[in-house]
């Protein structure tokens, strides 16, 4: 029998374990929550270059033409991440990570909160299309300034044998974040007349986002003051920018191309079925928002998939997996024509898979000195390599050659990332090698 002491002791252990537990999953909900306000205003952006930017702010082009030149400004952001990354560094020196983060923002939610303000280019001229991209680039300074290595500290946090499924939590934003905001235009377009929507309707999905971005805001600040059990301090400390690029260069180029795909079928499988329904098909916008609806909720259960097939297997078998997928689901991409509930509803369910471990497969790559910068500088690389001209070089493909010709850019992406993981594969060989001689 156990002695009265041995009981004791059992019992503060339980106790002990019961409650790193209870704050692990509170921080896990927290980090969901953070990221889905994050999606929810990037996907209203996104939406609306393909609904309403092209009517309200380019109404002197054709309809293909304003859209595409909506999508070239829906880049803007992506060019501003890299940069606003870089400049972050330096803030988060004198402010710390939490005021740098309270400054990104701010700057994201004014700048979203005066986009829906914009009076339109019937009020304004040229100076409204102009004023948008300014807008649009300030966006993504906010943006970039706003990476917060959430996916490092959960990844550190993680029992062991569950990195692949608490590296995966951050991720569920995006399909969530998107069904969001699907939602809200879903709404917004089946309630009001066309006028209504595109004189006033839209805005208030803007105004939205200023509102879920306070939410955000203080999600963040509850997470970057939390402590869970891994080491913020050597985790999440900048390293000096030449020394990074000195010695990290190669690392960040193959990892920037890594989710390069996953990146780019992001915004095939959201933004260009709208665009393309709109422009081509004919059919009903919120048809379109339904089965889209309908396909993020596939992709939440996809993304949980990948966490639990990462730890099973490993996050380079995830990606292998994911990418053979996106070779059939170009195969699909005709029945967009057709049968859009084919490609959509596929198109989502592996989105999720790969996007569930794009990002947490990008921190394995560095030094542990050059985790935080390195994985920030990749992931901002990555995404305007992968996602800012998507739904641009994809809907003029489409229109000019016809759907198979988007399906082989998405195929070129897809070639990219296996390239970037043979490559990282060879050089964990050599490695390997090195340490053992």
């Amino acid at each position: 029998m156990n002695s009265p002491d041995g009981r004791l002791k059992n019992m503060a252990i339980t106790e002990a374990t019961a409650q790193q537990n209870v704050t692990l999953d509170d921080v896990v909900i927290t980090v969901v929550m953070a990221r889905v306000t994050d999606f929810f205003g990037f996907f209203v952006y996104a939406i609306a270059s393909a609904l309403v930017f092209p009517a309200v702010f380019f109404p002197h082009l054709d309809p293909l033409s304003g859209t595409l030149w909506s999508f070239a400004l829906f880049s803007l952001a992506f060019v501003a991440r890299p940069i606003a990354s870089m400049f972050a560094r330096r803030i988060q020196t004198k402010i710390g990570r939490p005021g740098k983060i309270t400054l990104a923002l701010m700057i994201l939610g004014s700048s979203t909160v005066a986009i829906g303000l914009l009076p339109s280019y019937q009020n304004w001229g040229i100076a409204a299309p102009i004023m948008l991209g300014v807008l649009r680039f300030v966006q993504g300074l906010g943006l970039g300034g706003a990476w917060d290595g959430i996916t490092l500290q959960l990844k550190s946090a993680a029992p062991e044998g569950r990195e692949g499924r608490y590296s995966m939590v951050p991720q569920l934003g995006g399909p969530i974040g998107f069904c969001v905001a699907a939602a809200l235009f879903y709404v917004l377009t089946g309630f009001l007349t066309e006028e209504e929507f595109l004189t006033y309707g839209w805005r208030f999905a803007f105004f939205a986002v200023m509102a879920v971005n306070v939410v955000s805001l203080f999600a963040r600040l509850r997470l970057l003051t939390t402590d869970f059990g891994s080491d913020d301090e050597t985790l999440l400390k900048s390293a000096p920018l030449p020394d990074l690029l000195k010695n990290e260069w190669r690392t960040i180029i193959l990892s920037a191309l890594l989710p390069l795909a996953s990146y780019a079928l992001f915004h095939l499988v959201t933004v260009f079925p709208l665009s393309y329904a709109l422009l081509f098909s004919g059919r009903d916008i919120t048809d379109i928002l339904l089965l889209q609806l309908l396909g993020g909720a596939l992709a939440i259960g996809s993304v949980i998939v990948s966490g639990i097939l990462s730890d099973l297997f490993s996050r380079r078998v995830v990606l292998f997996i994911s990418s053979v997928l996106m070779v059939l689901l170009s195969l699909s991409f005709v029945t967009l024509e057709t049968v859009p509930s084919i490609y959509i509803l596929f198109g989502f369910v592996v989105l999720g898979l790969s996007y569930g471990q794009s990002s947490s497969i990008v921190p394995n790559r560095f030094k542990e000195e050059y985790q935080y910068s390195g994985s920030a500088m990749a992931t901002n690389l990555s995404w305007l390599a992968g996602a800012a001209l998507a739904p641009l070089t994809g809907l003029f493909l489409a229109s000019r050659f016809g759907l198979w010709a988007a399906a082989i850019y998405l195929l070129s992406g897809v070639a990219v990332t296996l390239l970037a993981l043979y490559l990282l594969r060879e050089g964990d060989k050599k490695r390997a090698l090195g340490q053992r001689a």
